[in-house]
């Protein structure tokens, strides 16, 4: 058991999250790692609401997950690791344990990102990151719920000339 699966969706504990993703994959723990969201003690109460009753969730600062990464608690879950950004997803990989696929899941357009998807934006930074996690061999997968169709993120930045 341990880490099931890992998603990058800014909008975190939702619908697609609460829903598809966790009975799919009979989840029993959702950790969003994120700073700013972990420092906020309103947000941290709304995710722990949204989250379905029969799974735990948790928020935690980017760093604290790297520090319990491996920990046994953490093991004997199937847990689901939720991101606002790929570059949380990088430090993690860096620092504590590899993630072998990563799902892409929604990145909203806000100034200065530029459309990949309906539901993905992304800026120079996000590119980089991106780049980073695939040069480590992580896979980079699309799909808002698991009885969609899987596409790959690399050759949608290759095709749309973003790399």
């Amino acid at each position: 058991m341990g880490i099931e699966f890992a998603r990058i969706d800014d909008r975190l504990i939702h619908g697609q999250v609460a829903g598809p993703w966790t009975k799919h994959l009979r989840i029993n723990r959702i950790i969003v790692v994120n700073d700013q969201v972990a420092n906020s003690e309103l947000q941290k109460v709304l995710l722990a609401q949204a989250a379905p009753p029969e799974v735990k969730a948790n928020v935690v600062t980017v760093e604290k997950f790297i520090q319990v990464a491996k920990h046994p608690l953490i093991m004997d879950a199937k847990i689901m690791l939720l991101f606002k950004n790929p570059q949380d997803v990088l430090r993690v990989l860096k620092r504590a344990i590899f993630i072998p696929s990563v799902n892409v899941g929604g990145m909203k357009f806000t100034a200065g990102k530029q459309m990949l998807t309906h539901f993905i934006s992304i800026d120079e930074a996000d590119i980089a990151a991106f780049q980073a996690l695939d040069r480590r061999h992580v896979e980079l997968e699309i799909r808002k719920v698991p009885s969609d169709r899987k596409q790959y993120l690399m050759p949608l930045l290759k095709k749309g000339h973003f790399i």
